[in-house]
């Protein structure tokens, strides 16, 4: 029983030396982003409304944000929101169903000149063909 605990004090204090940790967090309501600084000296900006579930939340809700974890997750207590630090660092704002869904909804979104001219040959054609019922 001690050695595990022995054991899971060095992983900590491994994973203090090598990952990520939030020393401050904060919401810029100027720029519409969390700025957070890092205990390495490092810090990150990122835009809290492209995560999941906060794309509704008022500026009063992301500028009361906690830091949680000895700095490894950033919680919003008024939006019951919780990230890790190191998630937020790799891109990752949500679920993976949720980021899968956000991408496509994302991409389709786009628009490019082919695309345009791709839309209006499909238009001259009659349109996107009618789905047949079996």
């Amino acid at each position: 029983m001690k050695r595990d605990i022995d054991r899971a004090l060095a992983r900590g204090r491994q994973r203090a030396l090598t990952e990520p940790q939030a020393s401050s967090a904060r919401y810029d309501r100027r720029t519409g982003r969390v700025v957070v600084e890092l205990t390495n000296g490092c810090s990150f900006v990122f835009p809290p409304r492209a995560l999941q579930g906060m794309a509704e939340a008022s500026d009063a809700e992301l500028a009361r944000i906690e830091i949680m974890g000895l700095g490894y997750g950033l919680h919003w207590p008024a939006l019951d929101a919780d990230f890790t630090v190191p998630g937020l660092l790799m891109g990752i704002f949500g679920t993976r169903a949720w980021m899968a869904s956000e991408l496509a909804r994302r991409a389709g979104q786009a628009t490019s000149p082919a695309k345009a001219a791709a839309a209006q040959a499909n238009g001259r054609k009659g349109g996107r063909p009618r789905k047949r019922v079996a």
